[in-house]
């Protein structure tokens, strides 16, 4: 059976199921046809996740197969996660062990290090769209992280252990934000704030900051979000404290910029928006290329992205498709699958706003076809693409009317 063969085995019988030779297969990866044949053999072994999930990405296979197990899958088998995974997440959330330990011994924890991977690897699952993926892992990561997080309380380890709590809250506030869970993204958002507090780290804390102003936009709360970026970016910004302009910090602080810029422009606030995207642009500049420290895929094409995204907020859907014409091709097809999908999200608003529906529903394939997920989970992606279908004449096209079945809405 698969799940008894070693993951060389499994590796070798994905890529002969995709009639790929180990020379493509190397090519695809990066890798030389050696290093391809020693994995097989099982004389390589493959001990990062990293590589695993690239390899699954060029074989088109969930990579639990490759790992050996089983991955649960909705009936539909589009990742989608259901209620019964977010409930899941909420009764993780619902944990207060760390109370316990004022009265008991805690428990064994997991060691530091293995979480630090297994948080790492959860960032890599949500960056690449695999929202399905994430919501099954993200139950017993929270639990993980919560209990190393009160078990080292006091001691020399406790910074690290609520740096990677809070890291994990942000995953699961961004999650259920994208599935429409706002009420327990904030939840989720705010302990992100207390841990990264605790860690010692004002980045992280900033990073949690916008992680609640999105949560606080999701609710229609956008002028206590517009506050909170504009606020914590204040602090953070260049030559405020006199410690070195880092280009973490730089990150940090020009993705507060832009979540405030499109917290300004969802209540109309023009001058804001403007002021805060130059800011960012600035920032971006500094840095001097797109990164992703802290998990921010900040630089100069995430600017233009939400140059886009603040200019559909604005209801100027017109001008988000103009903006997105002139980003970057190279700097756009090298961010992260979850911003590329995101952005087609933002410019289908943007094609609706002007009276295009085919090309809103273009936009909303090319997202479908980049992370399924991405655009399926999301209640917003439902609301344009039912938008899309209302303004259809006639027996919308085959694609359109597949993803509506794919998604339930009715055509």
């Amino acid at each position: 059976m698969m799940d008894e063969l070693p993951i060389g085995r499994r590796v070798a019988y994905w890529r002969g199921r995709r009639k790929m030779s180990q020379q493509v297969f190397a090519d695809r990866l990066g890798k030389s046809k050696s290093w391809v044949d020693k994995v097989e053999r099982g004389v390589r072994r493959l001990d990062k996740f990293s590589v695993v999930y690239e390899i699954a990405d060029v074989l088109q296979v969930d990579v639990q197969f490759l790992l050996g197990k089983e991955p649960e899958r909705r009936a539909d088998g589009t990742g989608v996660p259901d209620q019964v995974e977010v409930e899941e997440i909420r009764a993780a959330l619902e944990r207060y062990d760390q109370i316990s330990a004022f009265f008991h011994a805690p428990p064994e924890p997991p060691l530091l290090e293995q979480l630090h991977k297994a948080v790492n690897h959860a960032w890599l699952t949500y960056q690449h769209a695999k929202c399905g993926m994430l919501t099954r892992v993200l139950p017993k990561l929270l639990r993980d992280a919560q209990a190393a997080d009160t078990a080292y309380a006091g001691t020399e380890r406790s910074p690290t252990a609520a740096h990677l709590l809070a890291q994990v809250y942000q995953l699961a506030s961004s999650t259920l934000r994208k599935l429409g869970e706002n009420e327990l993204s904030w939840l989720a958002a705010d302990r992100a704030i207390a841990a990264a507090q605790r860690s010692g780290d004002p980045l992280l804390a900033g990073v949690a900051t916008y992680r609640v102003a999105l949560s606080l936009l999701a609710l229609g709360r956008a002028r206590p979000a517009l506050e909170v970026n504009v606020n914590v970016a204040n602090r953070l910004a260049p030559g405020t404290d006199g410690k070195p302009t880092t280009p973490e910090r730089l990150s940090v602080y020009g993705m507060l910029l832009l979540q405030g810029a499109i917290a300004a422009a969802r209540i109309g606030d023009t001058a804001s928006v403007r002021d805060l995207l130059a800011g960012a642009d600035e920032a971006a500049r500094a840095l001097g290329g797109d990164h992703n420290h802290y998990w921010t895929s900040f630089g100069p094409t995430n600017v233009q992205l939400h140059r886009a995204a603040a200019a559909v907020e604005l209801g100027e859907g017109k001008l988000a498709v103009e903006t997105h014409h002139q980003i970057d091709p190279y700097g756009f097809g090298a961010l992260l699958p979850e911003r590329r999908a995101h952005h087609f999200l933002d410019l289908a608003r943007g094609y609706a706003q002007a009276g295009d529906v085919e090309g809103a529903s273009e936009m909303l394939l090319e997202g479908d076809r980049l992370a399924p997920s991405e655009i399926r989970c999301r209640p917003v992606a439902r609301e344009v693409l039912t938008d899309v279908l209302r303004r259809t004449r006639g027996t919308p096209p085959t694609p359109i009317a597949e993803l509506a079945e794919n998604m339930g809405v009715a055509a």
